[in-house]
């Protein structure tokens, strides 16, 4: 096997290929290579056995052009800032793909939250909360949860900005609990995104999402309700799997009963009445759509011929490479990229923000209805850009983000 390219690598290299298809400025080609702000973090922190654990974060704030920063917080023992600055790139052109008014940033800290107290976590987060807080804030740059943080997490970055600014900000972030500020509907607005445009390229390969045949990879938050979610509009839910392995059926799985296995082995391995196969055997699963809800670079040149999905919805950030994308295309693998596919999660936090900002509270129904809107224009505005360059999705997407932050950047100049 060759060199495997990093995170950033694969991101300059997206950037590269939009950035010709546009003719781009060499100038703004430049600008948006690099981050416009990186900050590294020594966070240290009282462990329960008494002893002092440092642990280093990031907080990554890429381009500003089009509205403040935005962009999740993960924690997990890979972070790094390669990582985290491709990331940040990705959030750019996804928020701006989506056409809502932030650009993009991500944090994390290098950790393994599953080996850490809740007292632990909660130090953790509100020690780095208040080491990032100069730059962070709810029009300069709004955190999120992303790998290994939830709401409760949210909640601690809240409460510790609010206690620094001296009154209650529930719109310095986003997931929040509902309790506090949160919006309907977050939860799986990521996973709901997802499906979304899965059904609607059914639609463009006249196959209906009822009845299609679906893999997921990955079962955590966003991997667990877009199966969830597949399986109530009625998809038949072949295999699956999580960091331990992966499970198939070839008359179905219940992902109801999936999570509540994992919920209590902490793997969905060994599941009554399934096959134990591996993540790469998931990949490979013969269906019709495939969710790649795992980490970066799980479709490589080395696997990507192997797969027999026809729809491709990553639910992951950065789950293909850019070899892959090529050799899917050929194959005339439907693929909706990550920063259109996944792009639910941070539509619904923009409602989240402005609802918050608004002092208001939305009804379920009314969030649900917003999404749908959202995620189906930009997957048409994406779709017919692809067909016009005769192009794959993912360049289209990347066309119309990176245009569009250009333009935004043309317009505001340079100052002084």
């Amino acid at each position: 096997m060759g060199k495997e390219i990093s995170p950033y690598g694969v991101a300059l290299e997206q950037l590269r290929i939009a950035a010709k298809k546009l003719n781009l400025d060499p100038g703004i080609h430049a600008m948006l290579q690099v981050p416009k702000r990186s900050l590294t973090v020594s966070v240290s922190i009282k462990m329960d056995n008494g002893k002092i654990g440092v642990f280093q974060g990031c907080r990554v704030q890429h381009m500003d052009a089009r509205g403040p920063f935005k962009g999740g917080i993960r924690y997990h023992p890979n972070v790094n800032l390669d990582e985290v600055t491709a990331l940040s790139m990705w959030m750019t052109w996804k928020c701006s793909v989506m056409d809502i008014p932030y650009g993009g940033a991500k944090g994390g800290i290098c950790c393994n939250p599953k080996t850490m107290s809740r007292n632990e976590l909660e130090n953790l987060t509100r020690r780095y909360t208040s080491m990032i807080f100069d730059i962070i804030g709810p029009y300069r740059d709004v955190p999120a949860p992303d790998v290994y943080t939830d709401a409760q997490t949210m909640a601690w970055i809240m409460d510790t900005y609010s206690q620094r600014e001296g009154y209650s900000v529930p719109e310095c972030v986003t997931g929040k609990p509902i309790s506090i500020g949160g919006s309907e509907g977050r939860t799986e607005a990521t996973s709901l995104g997802v499906d979304i445009c899965a059904r609607e390229a059914a639609k463009k390969l006249n196959m209906k999402i009822k009845g299609a045949t679906v893999a997921v990879q990955g079962y955590g938050n966003v991997g667990w309700n877009a199966a969830k979610i597949a399986y109530d509009w009625g998809a038949k839910i072949l295999a699956t799997s999580d960091s331990m392995g992966g499970i198939y059926c070839k008359d179905g799985l219940n992902p109801y009963k999936v999570y509540e296995h994992k919920q209590k082995t902490g793997s969905v391995t060994n599941f009554k009445g399934t096959e134990n196969i591996t993540n790469e055997e998931v990949l490979e699963t013969k269906c019709d759509i495939l969710i790649p809800a795992a980490l970066e670079n799980s479709i490589t040149k080395e696997n990507a011929d192997k797969i027999k999905a026809k729809i491709v919805s990553e639910g992951a950030n950065g789950p293909t490479t850019p070899d892959a994308d090529k050799i899917l295309y050929e194959k005339k693998v439907l693929l909706i990229p990550d920063i259109l596919a996944n792009a639910g999660g941070v539509t619904v936090s923009y409602f989240e923000w402005v609802q918050n900002l608004e002092r208001e509270h939305w009804p379920l129904d009314e969030v649900c209805k917003k999404l749908e809107s959202k995620m189906c224009k930009a997957f048409t505005d994406v779709y017919e850009l692809s067909k016009k360059e005769k192009c794959e999705m993912r360049t289209a997407a990347l066309m119309l983000g990176v245009g569009r932050v250009a333009d935004a950047i043309k317009t505001l100049g340079l100052w002084p």
